[in-house]
């Protein structure tokens, strides 16, 4: 498959000009689409694309790639300020905004290979600025099987950063379908639209399943095919879709927008082989570093973009992930994130992994544990609950106070449950973490 731009590899995909990109309120087909392109002046350019709308992103991106030197791909949480800041570093010669989506095409710039700038998520401040091209961004994505034609796939992920875009470009390249969310859109409407269109494969983080899992419209989907990502896929949830979904296929990936796409875990259990550390793969290296996972492969970003920034790869190429794991026997599983870690009296907490317990109490839906302030020993655990129905409180705490009690060191155990209606997410659809 022609990986040269977006546009030439879309050419090759057989039936790929009947795909849909379906948005909650407008459906366009790629063979009735008028391709962003913001005139003769992007060619060869260094571009920020800040799009109000995940559709006109979609078009945008299909039309600059190839033709812009550099496209800067901007999320809808982004700030003006941090756009600007953003712009500035990057040296962008110029925004493709709304008003320039769907005017006539330029003639296209040839032999470019365009540079796709991914900013991270979860930092304070102003984000970093990622470099990928459409050969590190696709590497990942296998060829379509033959009469594979019946897919449509759907995400709750947005389409401008990593995940979604992972989403975005195996949708397409596969020559399928993409139904994709509003970031305004309620979960019931999603869930009823998705079913309407057909949707087969259904992608979003453990959050976002949790949270369609409460749903009272859960059953208006039927996807063969569940995909779970960017968070820690613990065994309730895993075990939850299976019961929703007895025919689907279910599976948790691990990837970032530094890392690249890792690895798929298909046996439905939390956590990974440690074969995947162990045994040569196909795609990919990974070692554990003081705890810490680092990855290898052709799906990694390129570098940084900026001063100041350390490199984003080691001497042999690796890439420290951030993200902690802890072998137990032959499996490895995640505990958290490094910077994430609540220090109790020089005791170290992963929130995840007490997550990881609570969550698995009869009765919990989800959970956050985050550290509170305490004059003697720095810190304390404490941990909010959305109860999964109607419960009697006394009796879920204790629940969740014995588990823990025989499962984790003392210092993990919370100090105080509160029963919580939701907990709030980022805009990637994660946990919002305050600590770390």
């Amino acid at each position: 498959m022609p990986r040269d731009s977006l546009r030439q590899a879309l050419a090759a995909v057989p039936g790929s000009a009947d795909v849909a990109i379906i948005g909650r309120d407008t459906r366009v087909r790629l063979n009735q689409a008028r391709y962003a392109d913001a005139g003769a002046r992007m060619a060869g350019r260094t571009v920020v694309l800040s799009a109000d709308g995940q559709l006109e992103a979609a078009l945008a991106m299909i039309a600059l790639d190839g033709v812009a030197h550099r496209m800067v791909v901007c999320p809808p949480d982004l700030s003006t300020d941090y756009r600007d800041v953003i712009a500035a570093r990057v040296g962008s010669e110029g925004i493709v905004a709304n008003a320039e989506i769907g005017t006539a095409d330029a003639a296209r710039a040839p032999d470019i290979v365009t540079e796709w700038v991914l900013l991270t998520s979860g930092t304070s401040g102003v984000p970093k600025t990622v470099r990928h091209t459409l050969a590190t961004l696709t590497a990942a994505i296998k060829p379509r099987p033959p009469g594979d034609n019946d897919i449509i796939w759907g995400t709750y992920y947005d389409i401008r950063r990593y995940g979604g875009l992972q989403i975005f470009l195996r949708a397409l390249l596969g020559g399928h379908s993409l139904v994709l969310s509003d970031a305004h859109e309620p979960m019931t409407e999603f869930l009823t639209r998705a079913g309407a269109c057909g949707v087969t494969h259904l992608t979003g983080t453990p959050s976002h399943w949790r949270s369609a899992l409460m749903s009272q419209t859960i059953s208006a989907i039927a996807p063969r095919y569940v995909r779970l990502s960017g968070e820690i896929a613990d065994q309730p949830v895993l075990d939850a879709l299976r019961v929703a979904f007895p025919k689907a296929r279910i599976v948790h990936a691990y990837a970032s927008t530094e890392a690249g796409v890792g690895f798929e875990v298909t046996d439905e259990k939390a956590g990974f082989p440690a074969a995947f550390v162990e045994e040569p793969q196909v795609g990919f290296d990974m070692r554990v570093v003081d705890g810490a996972l680092h990855i290898r492969s052709d799906r990694a970003a390129l570098d940084y973009i900026g001063s100041g920034e350390a490199p984003l790869h080691d001497a042999e190429g690796f890439v420290d992930t951030g993200d902690m794991v802890e072998r137990r026997g032959e499996r490895y599983y995640f505990v958290g994130r490094r910077g994430g870690i609540i220090n109790v009296g020089g005791a170290k907490v992963h929130p995840e992994q007490v997550e990881a317990v609570i969550n698995s109490v009869p009765g919990v839906r989800l959970s956050q544990v985050k550290a509170k302030s305490n004059p003697i020993v720095g810190a304390i655990v404490v941990a909010n609950v959305v109860a999964a129905g109607p419960f009697e409180p006394a009796a879920l705490k204790e629940a969740i106070l014995s588990t823990c009690r025989a499962e984790l060191a003392e210092h993990k155990v919370p100090v105080i449950v509160t029963f919580v209606a939701d907990l709030p997410l980022t805009p990637t659809g994660k946990l919002r973490r305050t600590n770390g």
